[in-house]
């Protein structure tokens, strides 16, 4: 591109990107992040994948209880947020992704995640082993 900012549409909200062949020369200080926990990684894809999903529904799909802390560690970061209370008895929070987890992962939409044959094919997904009951993403 001819232009050092470029614009970008995240989720019908506007963001200013350095372009790719310039960003090299203003990268002043990089902060390496601690990496996330195999139990954070793992709530977190689900998040992605299934939202709105409830505490229970993500403890359902991993076959473990969640720790709180794993939830807060996702908070904090501000990728995930909570979502509306489901219909159900008890009327449970949801939980589902942010903006800021987009723009992050480079994803200009929910919908730009890649899909279960990508993941298996990739290697990041065990191909005898399904967490995901489909592919749709709402």
């Amino acid at each position: 591109s001819s232009s050092g900012v470029n614009l970008y549409v995240i989720n019908d909200t506007y963001a200013f990107r350095t372009s790719l062949d310039v960003s090299e020369f203003l990268n002043i200080e990089k902060i390496v992040p601690k990496p996330l926990s195999r139990a954070a990684t793992e709530t977190l894809a689900i998040i992605a994948y299934h939202q709105p999903i409830t505490r229970s529904e993500i403890e359902n799909i991993r076959g473990v209880s969640l720790s709180r802390g794993t939830l807060d560690v996702l908070l904090e970061l501000q990728w995930i947020q909570p979502g509306h209370r489901k219909s159900t008895p008890g009327n449970p929070l949801t939980w589902k992704t942010t903006n800021l987890f987009l723009d992050y992962f480079n994803l200009k939409n929910i919908k730009d995640l890649p899909g279960i044959e990508d993941l298996k094919n990739s290697g990041l997904l065990d191909k005898n082993k399904v967490i995901f009951n489909d592919q749709s993403v709402d």
